[in-house]
């Protein structure tokens, strides 16, 4: 590889080491149809109510007539440049509906611990998260909107909270005690409220093997957050022998591929390939995949993590995850044989594909097991499929 080459991958890894960031959907704007009672924005001359035991921040963007307005005890209506409100006869406007006041729905329905509230700020299609991943994790930078208003809630008895860092109000906040002066002010009282704790510690993720996401005792938090407008049951998955992966509330149809890892796995490289040389292929179509790092299974031996590759099938058809989960180990297993056949001695300087950088003595793929996995038994359909050549992976299907 030549200097210029290095450079360029030196660059690359920097980039891959860097915190993922997580973004918070849901607004508390005036003019959001979803935060009023008749799902639409108040009609001209007609009366407005919000919540009077209730705190919030509403940004107003633009200007609007109303016969009445009734404000809360304790909240702030916040004005863009030209908006305003005007008072207007209700007799005046008779297309307003039945006369019932446009009343503003609960501020404080949106949970920090919903999946549903965040997006991701690298999502890829084919990509998706587990569900206790979808959830800010410890070293996530967390985005609230900057042009618009916002409150969030954050449980009793939930685990306390903790993140690289929080970007609110035009302000980043990387260390605890900025925080938590933010938050006993009262624009920050405003936006974030419940007994649930808030902290944040600037701490990349500068392992290119990744980094556990940490939520997992706020997972019972999240599955309840998530599974609330379903009644806090799970929906009926579309097959039989169904799977439940590390950090997801409900079982769903695909396959696990576990893999054990040295220190010179890269788990950003290794998603790239996944995508790029298999969930491309006609075959393949239909199917999400989920790569991170989890704590180690209890039927693995030899190491504290191991790389998670959850195959879901998003389609009608089912069986394409089984075989991806088969191509990928076999696509481990022809890495190691490459690795396996240089001599003794050797310079190791031929080309990693997936990792895009000369093989060095720590090999970058998962270690042998201690023992090979065993057929699953019983009524499920659940299978492992174990390759004789590399034993330091294994998929359930």
């Amino acid at each position: 590889m030549g200097a210029l080459g290095r450079v360029l991958l030196w660059l690359q890894l920097c980039a891959l080491t860097q915190a993922a960031s997580k973004l918070w959907v849901p607004n508390t704007d005036f003019e959001v149809a979803d935060n009023w009672n008749q799902n639409r924005t108040p009609c001209e001359g007609g009366a407005v109510e919000f919540p009077a035991d209730k705190m919030l921040s509403v940004l107003v963007r633009e200007s609007h007539a109303v016969s009445d307005l009734l404000l809360p005890l304790d909240g702030e209506l916040v004005l863009a440049s030209g908006a305003g409100f005007g008072l207007s006869n209700a007799d005046s406007h008779w297309d307003c509906g039945a006369g019932d006041p446009a009343v503003f729905r609960d501020p404080d329905r949106f949970s920090w611990y919903d999946p549903h509230l965040w997006r991701s700020g690298d999502e890829a299609p084919g990509l998706f998260s587990v569900d206790a991943e979808r959830v800010p994790c410890r070293h996530d930078d967390v985005v609230f909107p900057s042009s618009a208003s916002f409150r969030v809630g954050f449980g009793a008895g939930a685990s306390p909270v903790r993140v690289r860092s929080v970007s609110a109000l035009g302000r980043t906040f990387t260390s605890d005690q900025d925080l938590a002066a933010f938050l006993a002010s009262r624009s920050g009282r405003l936006c974030f409220h419940g007994p649930g704790v808030l902290s944040v510690g600037p701490e990349d993720c500068a392992d290119p093997s990744g980094c556990i996401c940490g939520n997992a005792e706020a997972q019972p938090w999240i599955c309840a957050a998530l599974l609330q407008p379903l009644g806090g049951r799970c929906p009926q998955a579309a097959c039989h022998g169904a799977l439940r992966p590390q950090g997801q509330c409900c079982d769903l149809c695909g396959a696990i591929v576990l893999l054990t890892h040295g220190p010179a796995f890269d788990l950003e490289r290794y998603r790239a390939r996944v995508l790029g040389t298999f969930l491309g292929l006609p075959q393949y179509q239909g199917l999400q995949v989920a790569v991170s790092k989890v704590p180690r299974s209890p039927r693995l031996r030899g190491a504290d993590t191991e790389i998670q590759v959850v195959l879901a099938e998003m389609g009608p058809e089912m069986g394409g995850a089984g075989r991806l989960a088969r191509a990928l180990l076999a696509d481990v297993a022809e890495w190691r044989r490459r690795e396996e056949a240089v001599p003794a001695g050797a310079p190791l300087g031929f080309h990693n594909p997936v990792f895009d950088v000369a093989a060095s003595k720590e090999l970058p793929w998962p270690q042998p097991l201690s023992g090979a996995p065993k057929a699953a038994t019983g009524s499920t359909s659940h299978s492992y499929f174990v390759n004789p050549l590399f034993a330091g992976a294994e998929a359930e299907a």
